[in-house]
């Protein structure tokens, strides 16, 4: 099983909603979870109310931080566009989705978020069954051995 963070400043929106999707189109292939690097200690009732549209109960998320995820292995740190860092954090894949912050957006603006955000979930959750292709050392590899490259934040 696939272990995947969402990593977004308040954890109040864009990430809830990304883990929320990954919860229902990866159920039983992924473990989802969702942080922010300055939690607001609250969901977003307008993200409540999209999720609950789409037929997800995102009431009973609570907004959580980064930081209780340090030391904890994951196989993706997804960062929504926020400048976020999520340091001691071990992943060997991150990314950037640049999505809009939707906090003030009006509510059809606002599903536009939700939707981009589901379909950037279902290609991550697509991409973790595509098979891995492996034709030997990595051009930068010396001797046969990988290079140890630094983490860098996300």
């Amino acid at each position: 099983m696939k272990r995947v963070l969402f990593v977004c400043v308040e954890n109040s929106n864009r990430s809830q909603m990304a883990e929320a999707f990954a919860r229902i189109h990866g159920a039983g292939r992924v473990e989802a979870h969702s942080a922010g690097s300055r939690p607001s200690g609250r969901i977003n009732p307008k993200a409540v109310e999209s999720m609950r549209e789409v037929g997800y109960d995102l009431s009973t998320h609570v907004s959580k931080s980064v930081d209780l995820f340090a030391g904890r292995d994951v196989d993706a740190v997804v960062t929504m566009g926020c400048g976020d860092s999520c340091p001691g954090i071990v992943a060997p894949r991150r990314m950037d989705w640049s999505i809009p912050d939707p906090r003030a957006l009006p509510s059809d603006a606002f599903r536009q978020v939700r939707d981009l955000i589901e379909s950037k979930v279902q290609e991550l959750l697509a991409s973790f069954e595509e098979p891995r292709m492996t034709a030997g050392p990595h051009p930068t590899d010396r001797n046969g051995k990988a290079d140890d490259v630094p983490i860098q934040p996300c």
